[in-house]
């Protein structure tokens, strides 16, 4: 996900990367430079993550992944800090040499910012504050790296020489720093950065230096102030202090245990000339420092580090292992589990055992909590990734959603802990929405109903005095913009609100999800209601063009250049994902439909560095020419995606670019997420086992598959003969077996399916 005035930073940035990064990472890109490993040859699934894929690029057109140390949906991340990250910056850049810091992250993503942060960082001799000057160099040949473990070697010549290595657990960091014997050794706490005022106090008795961080650095994108908002830690060492200090700005504070002010940490050394590595454990919070202390001794009751690490392994393996692959090359297989990887970071863990703090309402409270969801991305394929990979996840996703409405006014958009109002619609509806479908039910489904209908009908705040730009500053939550104008005209108009033409057919598509929810609690008329305003999109199509269209408040047509965010009227021509049929029947039909989506793709216009086109190389199945579908999502594959540093193109988003590789190597895709069923593809294995959560096993095989088999000639599930291009989650979670007989030519496999609009379907009347 990209904002609207950062494509324009990323279109320019992409024409100087085109002259200078064939000399500065150009080589990174060609290279298939992958992770090192505690092992010589990869047995298990977490041998094969690379986490450097999406790390290389360093600038706006990158991946922005980092090489995370932590849990599936662990609530601090532990990095080895390149760079000072913020918002457009992630803490790890693959062409950078230097490490400043290892830090404790909470930043989802590139587009966002860190928040409640603290970093570490060995030092030898003088104590060094500015990240300029304590950092240490680095290459990637003494750099080990594992969504477990991470250790590095750094500094020149071997009485400056210092290995860090790390692992971790939900919510704490377990560090080492391994110095010359009789070194100056010393560890640096940051609290703060310059102008973010904090606290830090040294407890020598108990080896501890505490503190909190208040930064929060996307609080101006959102409504709520926030004043009791902290990030907590704790760090433990193993062993005494044979000195410290705390300092604040540039200045050391000798004889002080603690400091309140700006820009504060601490220093403590230690004695090597018995022992040379130094024990850390870092407990983090968002309650108290006291809570921190009780996460610390939840998760690391003693000194083990290598029994920490290898749980961690263990964990990792066991969600991994959920998919099996055969017939991929050690590229897809790295590229696969890695992806796979970076999925299941997303959303992250807020709640801290059976407690969290709210970033709504500012308050500490009992249950289960979560972040990080940017939906705008992650709606269209991540999360139905995670209800077949961590169901066991969803029903609490879904709950803290529905907390935020109880504790803020309305389910987020994009928490980062807290409101940011960055994209458009209320695609929290499909989440919810798409757990219900799939039979989840563990939250409360009339609590539920009241927050997609809040998001339905209430208009925010001020509704018709602003445009609404995306990422404005201090205003009231977005919610709809424009829902009065939509409530009203059909349409959200260009000239009252920024963004129209994409949120009047995103949101036409969230009240389709609004509609399966009124379904499912009893609302019969609401279901009614809300299917039919679903219909809205149609209101912006333009006949006399063949492409949908901005319309003014007056009902003229707007410029065809207006009213789109993070796309343009070939991307959102097909953007309702709940009634592509009723899409195809604008266009004339199944024969015109598919000469518009050539003329997409052949004219350059599929944008997948960027979500409103990720379901497009999906859509020949609805036209009747599934053959094509089945040779662009192979072109996509390998095209979008590599074993290298640069390999995501554009920015992960929190598992969503995974989510399409992932989804497309399996053979399917959820084009239309709240409805429970994948559309089929090509997929790219021999054969793929999902040893699903629930005890049942889904085999997709295709014995046939092949760089230039790609297309499919028959299909049969179960035994059965399969003739339509479609796949339930019911049947995946049922189990059973999935054949596919790939051939090198097309076929007329899947090519009599013709699903009917959305009004004309009995089903949903």
């Amino acid at each position: 996900m990209e904002t609207t005035h950062t494509r324009l930073r990323k279109f320019l940035f992409c024409q100087w990367r085109n002259i200078a990064a064939l000399a500065i990472i150009g080589a990174l890109a060609c290279a298939n430079v992958q992770a090192r490993s505690d092992v010589a040859t990869p047995t298990t699934p977490v041998d094969w993550v690379n986490t450097f894929i999406g790390t290389g690029g360093g600038g706006v057109e990158y991946g922005g992944t980092m090489p995370l140390v932590t849990t599936p949906f662990g609530m601090t991340n532990w990095t080895a800090q390149t760079r000072q990250n913020r918002i457009s910056v992630s803490s790890y850049a693959y062409e950078d040499t230097y490490i400043q810091g290892f830090i404790g992250t909470h930043q989802p993503a590139i587009w966002m910012g860190d928040y409640g942060y603290v970093t570490l960082m060995p030092e030898i001799g003088s104590l060094n504050y500015a990240p300029e000057a304590r950092r240490l160099a680095f290459t990637h040949n003494n750099e080990t790296s594992t969504p477990y473990y991470y250790a590095v070697t750094m500094g020149a010549g071997s009485a400056h020489r210092i290995v860090a290595d790390m692992t971790a657990t939900d919510h704490a960091g377990y560090l080492r720093f391994t110095y010359p014997k009789n070194a100056k050794a010393g560890v640096l706490i940051e609290a703060t950065r310059p102008g973010i005022k904090g606290f830090v106090s040294i407890d020598s008795a108990r080896h501890e230096v505490s503190g909190y961080n208040p930064d929060r650095m996307d609080a101006n994108l959102g409504p709520l102030k926030l004043p009791n908002f902290k990030g907590y830690f704790v760090v433990r060492f193993k062993q005494s202090f044979s000195a410290k200090t705390v300092y604040e700005g540039v200045l050391q504070w000798p004889g002080k245990n603690e400091v309140d002010g700006i820009n504060v940490g601490a220093f403590v050394s230690f004695d090597t000339s018995r022992a040379t590595t130094v024990e850390a454990q870092v407990g983090t919070s968002f309650i108290s420092i006291e809570q921190a202390r009780a996460n610390l001794d939840a998760e690391m009751p003693n000194w083990n580090f290598d029994a920490t690490r290898d749980a961690l392994k263990a964990t990792w393996n066991a969600k991994l292992g959920i998919a099996s692959l055969q017939g991929a090359s050690d590229d897809q297989r790295r590229m696969f589990y890695t992806g796979l990887y970076h999925a299941l970071l997303y959303p992250k863990l807020f709640s801290e055992h059976g407690r969290y703090y709210s970033a709504f309402d500012d308050k500490v409270h009992n249950g289960t909590s979560y972040t990080a969801y940017s939906i705008w991305d992650t709606f269209r394929a991540e999360n139905s990734l995670l209800t077949l990979f961590a169901p066991e996840r969803i029903d609490g996703m879904v709950q803290a959603l529905l907390q935020d409405y109880v504790e803020g006014g309305w389910m987020p958009k994009w928490p980062d802990p807290s409101y940011t109002n960055i994209m458009i619609g209320t695609h929290a509806d499909s989440l919810v929405a798409e757990a219900i479908d799939k039979g989840f039910r563990g939250f409360d489904l009339a609590l539920a109903y009241k927050a997609v209908y809040k998001d339905a009908m209430t208009p925010p705040d001020g509704d018709t005095t602003r445009r609404w730009f995306d990422r404005e500053p201090y205003t009231p939550y977005e919610a709809r913009a424009g829902l009065t104008y939509m409530k009203n005209l059909g349409y959200i108009p260009a000239d009252k609100v920024s963004e129209s033409a994409s949120s009047t057919q995103e949101e036409s598509y969230d009240d389709f999800a609004v509609a399966q929810v009124a379904k499912a609690v009893g609302k019969s008329e609401d279901h009614a209601f809300f299917l039919k305003r679903s219909l809205s999109y149609r209101n912006l199509f333009n006949p006399a063009r063949g492409f949908m269209q901005a319309k003014n408040a007056d009902g003229h047509w707007a410029s065809p250049d207006e009213g789109w965010t993070e796309g343009d009227q070939w991307v959102y021509l097909f953007a309702a994902l709940h009634d592509i049929p009723g899409v195809v029947k604008l266009l004339g039909g199944r024969a015109p439909a598919s000469a518009k989506l050539d003329a997409h793709f052949d004219g350059g216009h599929n944008r997948h560095d960027n979500e409103p086109s990720h379901h497009y190389a999906y859509l020949y199945d609805y036209t009747g020419e599934p053959w094509k579908t089945q040779a662009r999502v192979r072109m996509i594959a390998h095209d979008a995606y590599s074993n290298t540093p640069n390999g995501v193109l554009g920015n992960e988003d929190c598992g969503q670019m995974s989510a399409w590789y992932l989804f497309t190597a399996m053979g399917f895709y959820p084009v239309n997420p709240a409805s429970g069923d994948y559309l089929i593809g090509s997929p790219l294995f021999a054969r793929v086992t999902l040893n699903l959560p629930n005890g049942k096993t889904f085999v997709v095989s295709s014995p046939g598959n092949s760089a230039t088999n790609i297309y499919i000639q028959s299909a049969r599930l179960n035994g059965k003969p399969l003739d339509v291009p479609v796949v339930s989650y019911a049947q995946i979670e049922a189990g059973g077996q999935l054949d596919f007989v790939m051939g090198p030519k097309p076929s007329r496999w899947g090519a009599n399916w013709h699903p009917l609009p959305l009004d004309e379907m009995p089903t949903q009347h």
